[in-house]
């Protein structure tokens, strides 16, 4: 797996880390057209790593995760291949692992995308977030109009779409768009612990919990419980689980090994 021009992986083995960071600090880390397919197929090829524990997403530089796209791509691109973009962008969602999106400054447009994709969002307190599409005669079309109800309710994302309005982090945080904010010098820190506790923890749940909550929310309560009774029964027999139970009983640190 190689980088691209405008994104950057690196791998911490002994923590079961991989970083994809957008790298374009000079333009704000924008991401042209290709790099949302060069995204997807990093994060494609890392689910099938077991080694890789957790994904973090972040941003070169300190003032934006993503100012957005490529405007002048969308005239360049046919029809059809616009319609497509929504897949890509839902890799992280797609992917196995946890998924963090480290975000400072500027998180825009499909920057905001692919941030509302991951598992976690969590933020510096100079994050600026918005979907300004609807500014250039546009919508978002990469997902983020219906991550953003599904997560916000519809009256705030309207709110916050049709109007092409920045959020700022303390907004952000309270209608449910972060999970967490804390200060610029504290982020690293943030992100680190968060990564530590998600380690932790068996993988095979945290790839089945991801799994039933993508794939049953929008779905009735019936259908989300039968899911939810298969994938619990499942995990019934792994290995993980008697150790967890035997962890509890015996008042110790559970050893899990994604089985």
């Amino acid at each position: 797996m190689t980088d691209s021009e405008t994104l950057r992986l690196d791998r911490d083995a002994d923590r079961g880390v991989a970083t994809i960071t957008l790298d374009n600090p000079g333009k704000h880390n924008r991401l042209p057209m290709v790099a949302r397919g060069e995204l997807a197929e990093m994060l494609e090829q890392l689910s099938v790593d077991e080694t890789v524990r957790v994904v973090v997403l972040t941003g070169a530089g300190e003032r934006a995760f993503s100012a957005g796209g490529d405007v002048m791509g969308f005239l360049r691109s046919d029809p059809s291949t616009l319609s497509r973009l929504a897949h890509n962008v839902a890799a992280a969602e797609r992917c196995p692992q946890p998924v963090i999106a480290k975000l400072r400054g500027y998180v825009l447009g499909v920057g905001l995308e692919i941030a509302l994709a991951c598992d976690f969002r969590v933020a510096a307190d100079d994050v600026e977030l918005g979907l300004p599409e609807i500014r250039l005669g546009m919508i978002p079309g990469s997902g983020g109009s219906q991550r953003v109800a599904r997560m916000i309710g519809l009256g705030r994302a309207k709110n916050m779409i049709m109007r092409g309005r920045r959020i700022a982090a303390a907004e952000a945080l309270d209608v449910g768009l972060l999970s967490e904010v804390h200060p610029v010098d504290a982020l690293d820190d943030a992100v680190d612990a968060l990564i530590e506790e998600l380690t932790a923890l068996s993988p095979l749940a945290l790839t089945m919990c991801k799994r039933v909550l993508n794939h049953a929310y929008d779905g009735p309560l019936e259908l989300g419980l039968e899911v939810e009774g298969l994938a619990y029964g499942m995990l019934r027999s792994s290995h993980d689980f008697q150790e967890g139970v035997q962890a509890f009983v015996e008042k110790r640190p559970a050893k899990f090994e994604g089985r």
